[in-house]
Formats: structure tokens, C-alpha cells, sequence
């Protein structure tokens, strides 16, 4: 808890507990909604456990389990500024815990329901929406299953294939593997191209022992291995037990196979296994020393900033995929400045980077003002945004700490735009920050190098840079004033025994001479 008024003297403690707190009791009695105003609430999230299914450890209880609940706060904290309290309850029946839930409505903006285990996972989450005005989120479920969304997107833009005529074999169709499943759905992919497999075998029609959730994709089939659902398969999504995909399997994948092996802490094949029988295979698992981390803390957090700030009474279907959404588009983005978050390099979207990575600076604006905009289109919303770049502009300033001071400098930029140019203009660096510079309005760039080389650099990088209306190229080689250069250039130089042959040769070599 942190005091956001001083608190020095006797006049402070009157105002900050009796009996000025009486003032802003009277005015929520009034009016609820100000609560959010008046208190923490509205920026405060309940990270809330029993302890049963943590993962990779399983069933440890509700003591155990605080230490993953509070490393849950922080990552709140650090990527989104959400404060957080941590609930370790010790009550295994669903139905009760969901009355100790739901009686914590006046305390929270929103709840995160974490490492409860499946099938109770469900009742529970259903019953607290049912019952509450404020988004509840189970995020085992919802969280993997939003990344996974996303990173499948992407992986068929690469592949040039459609959602709804790849066939998809998944295992482990715990919590997160049905709710992966459902997005998937959801997205666009047909319920008859989905086989599943859970610890019992192929979900079939002939099985008796399904749940309502699982029983939704009970397959007419004379499949029942592994191995015959995988067979064909476009997609492969795994949920369940590290080495149970085998490489005989994969080779048996249709034309470039997407693998995502999401099995903690050892996937269900490793990508090295994976390539060495199926080279065109594009591969993802939960594991941060591979490409394609499929990572949670890609989404929590600016889900619940988005929910949070637009006051939302729930997080519905469209929120969910409003975030997906917005992450595969962060991907297929050019992205600029983000040496610090990517081990020194830039990405490019595809086969290796499908998605973005957790420390992607550029997840709290997109996501959450997404998330926002999308609990305002569907009327969940009881505090509507009015100025939605003003508060993008206020995400930006709590990941780029020095957005408030450059703000005005920016704004004065765009009042009188002018021409500026960059010398270096074949540079990789210089065409991302041109693509900034055309994003923001700030100016119009006139980029000196060979046109050939600053189009196809263009294109490799994906930037959205078109020569002639985004900027104008001046080229080195054959620009009729390059005679004016020189002999300008010479003038003021010939007394420092600068001939003209070296004129013109140092202004052919030298861009920067010409800007």
C-alpha cells in the first residue's frame, strides 16, 4: 500500500482518515461508481488461489501456492501498474469457494483466478461472472489460450493457409487445452477439423465418461492413438507431458506443419527434434530459450488495464479476441527501439518470431486501449474512454518515461511539419525511424542513398514506406544537381588542396556531404 497524499501533519491525518474519509463514504452511498474515483478499488486486482493445480507442481494447497500468486502481483505491477492482493483460500468445494469470491465484490476492480484445478476451474469462473459486476478472469485458461490464438494467426500467414480449412490434433485437453480450443473456434477454425486427446484416449462419441466441455468435441472417429490424429494434421497443440509428440509423428504433418509444444517444463518435442525430421515445420513452446515463447505475461496485465480503466463489468468474448488480435498484429509490425527487449536484435515476423516477446514495450498501448475499445464496442463498459489517443498517450508515458517531457516537442513538430533529410538512408535504423517519423506525422523525410537498395530494404523489413508520397530518395548516383554539389563543395574547399576530381568523389562516396 502506498500513500498518494502527504501524511506529515495532524491536518493530513484528519483529512486522510477522520473525518475526512466520511466525505468520500457519504459521496459513494450516493453514487457506487465513485468508488473507483474516490478509492484504490478501481486499480486493484485480487490474484486469488486454492492451490490446486499449480502448474508444474500440482496439487500443493493454498499455502504453497503464495509465492507463485505474488510473482503474479509483480508482473501486474511492472507491465501495467495494477496494484494487487494476493488470496490464498483454503476450500477445495466450488460452490463455497465461489461465495468467499464473490463476497470480495466491494474490495476489487477485477479478479484473477489462478491455478484452480479443472474441472472445478470452470464452475467456478462461470458462477463468479454470474454472479459479479467485475471482470473475472481465470487466466490459465484464457490467458494461454489468448497467446495461442494469436500465435496460430500468425503462423497461418506464413504458411498461406486458411483457419477454417486446417485440421488441428491437440492433447491435454485440461483448463488451458479446452479454453485454447474454444478460442481457436472462436477465430474461425471448424469444430469437425478438431481430434483430441486427453489422458484417457481420443475424445470420441463412443466415450461415456466426457464432461460438457469436453464432450462439445467428441469426434466420430476409429481413431484412437496419438499418432493417427496427428497424421495429416496442419496444427499440432500440445498442453500435456514433455516427449510424447515423437518425430515419426511430426514427419507424418501436412506441408509445413505448425507444432505449438507447450508441456512445463519440458515441451512435448523439442524444436531441434522437430526440424531434424520436418525442416519446414514452424515450432513454439513455453519455453523462453526458444523462439515462439508462448508466455501469459504477453496478456494479463494489459487485459486488465484495458478492463480496469473503461470501468468493464466483465471480460467477454470480444475483449479476448480483440487482444489476440492486436498481439499478431504487433508481430507482423515493423518494431523500432526495441534492442533492450530483444537481446540486441530487431525481429522480423516469421517462422521465429511469430508473436511478440514479454518485454515488448509496445504491449501496454496496443492491448489495453484494444481491450478498451473493444468493452466500449460491446457495452460492458460503465466508464467509456472519450479521447482514445490522449490515452494511448497516457500508456505511453508509463513505458516511456520520457513521452511527457518530448509531448510538446512532438505537437510543435506536427503544427509546422518540415522537410528533413537523412543522410544515411540505406541504414536499417534510419528507415525505422522514418517509419516513426511518417507514423506521428513529425515530418517530411528525404532519405539520400540508391532507390533500388532503400525499396528492397523497405520490403524485407515489412515497413509500410512508399518513395514518392511517405518520403522522397535522393540519389547519389544520378541526381542532376550532384554538379552543383561538387563545385560547391570544391569552392569551399580548394584552398585545403581539395582537387576536383576529389570533390566529386568524395560527394559520391560521402552522403553525408549532400544532406
Amino acid at each position: 500500500v502506498t500513500a498518494t497524499k502527504p501524511m506529515l501533519t495532524q491536518r493530513d491525518l484528519s483529512l486522510a482518515y477522520s473525518p475526512g474519509v466520511a466525505f468520500a463514504c457519504e459521496a459513494i452511498v450516493e453514487e457506487p461508481t465513485q468508488a473507483s474515483e474516490l478509492t484504490a478499488r478501481g486499480n486493484l486486482v485480487a490474484v486469488i488461489t486454492n492451490g490446486t493445480a499449480v502448474l508444474g507442481l500440482g496439487n500443493i494447497g493454498p499455502l504453497a501456492s503464495k509465492p507463485v500468486m505474488e510473482g503474479k502481483g509483480v508482473l501486474f505491477q511492472k507491465f501495467a501498474g495494477i496494484d494487487v492482493f494476493d488470496i490464498e483460500i483454503n476450500e477445495n468445494d466450488p460452490d463455497k469457494l465461489v461465495d468467499i469470491i464473490a463476497s470480495l465484490e466491494p474490495t476489487f476492480g477485477g479478479i484473477n483466478l489462478e491455478d484452480i484445478k479443472a474441472p472445478e476451474c470452470f464452475i467456478v469462473e462461470r458462477k463468479l461472472r454470474e454472479r459479479m459486476n467485475i471482470p473475472v478472469f481465470h487466466d490459465d485458461q484464457h490467458g494461454t489460450a489468448i497467446i495461442v490464438g494469436a500465435a496460430v494467426l500468425n503462423a497461418l500467414v506464413v504458411t498461406g493457409k486458411k483457419i477454417e480449412d486446417v485440421k488441428l490434433a491437440t492433447t491435454g485437453m485440461g483448463a488451458a487445452g479446452i479454453s485454447c480450443v474454444n478460442m481457436l473456434v472462436s477465430l474461425g477454425l471448424k469444430p469437425e477439423n478438431i481430434l483430441a486427446l486427453d489422458r484417457d484416449g481420443v475424445i470420441h462419441t463412443g466415450r461415456t465418461d466426457l464432461d460438457p466441455d469436453k464432450q462439445r468435441y467428441a469426434r466420430d472417429t476409429d481413431k484412437r492413438t496419438l499418432a493417427e490424429i496427428v497424421e495429416g494434421a496442419d496444427i499440432f497443440l500440445g498442453l500435456s507431458a514433455a516427449g510424447i509428440l515423437k518425430p515419426e509423428m511430426v514427419a507424418t504433418m501436412a506441408r509445413q506443419p505448425v507444432i505449438f509444444a507447450l508441456a512445463n517444463p519440458n515441451p512435448e518435442i523439442t524444436p531441434e527434434a522437430a526440424k531434424a525430421v520436418r525442416p519446414d515445420c514452424i515450432i513454439g513452446t513455453g519455453r523462453s530459450d526458444y523462439p515462439n515463447q508462448i508466455n501469459n505475461v504477453l496478456c494479463f496485465p494489459y487485459l486488465f488495464r484495458g478492463a480496469l480503466d473503461v470501468g468493464a463489468t466483465g471480460i467477454n468474448e470480444e475483449m479476448k479476441i480483440a487482444c489476440v488480435k492486436a498481439i499478431a498484429a504487433m508481430a507482423r509490425r515493423e518494431a523500432s527501439d526495441l534492442g533492450a527487449a530483444y537481446g540486441g536484435e530487431t525481429p522480423s515476423f516469421g517462422p521465429e518470431y511469430l508473436i511478440p516477446r514479454p518485454l515488448d514495450p509496445r504491449l501496454l498501448v496496443e492491448l489495453s486501449s484494444a481491450v478498451a475499445q473493444a468493452a466500449m464496442d460491446s457495452g460492458v463498459a460503465t466508464r467509456p474512454i472519450t479521447d482514445m489517443e490522449a490515452y494511448r498517450d497516457k500508456l505511453g508515458q508509463f513505458v516511456y518515461r520520457t513521452s511527457l517531457m518530448m509531448k510538446p516537442v512532438y505537437d510543435r513538430a506536427r503544427a509546422d511539419k518540415q522537410r528533413v533529410v537523412y543522410a544515411e538512408g540505406e541504414e536499417e535504423v534510419v528507415l525505422r525511424a522514418v517509419q516513426n517519423v511518417v507514423d506521428e506525422g513529425l515530418a517530411f523525410p528525404i532519405l539520400i542513398g540508391r532507390p533500388d537498395v532503400i525499396e528492397t530494404r523497405i520490403e524485407r523489413m515489412g515497413l509500410r514506406l512508399t518513395a514518392g508520397v511517405d518520403f522522397e530518395i535522393t540519389n547519389i548516383l544520378d541526381d542532376p544537381r550532384f554538379n552543383d554539389y561538387w563545385q560547391y563543395y570544391h569552392a569551399l574547399t580548394e584552398r585545403r588542396g581539395v582537387t576536383v576530381t576529389a570533390a566529386k568523389e568524395l560527394m559520391r562516396s560521402r552522403p553525408t556531404l549532400i544532406a
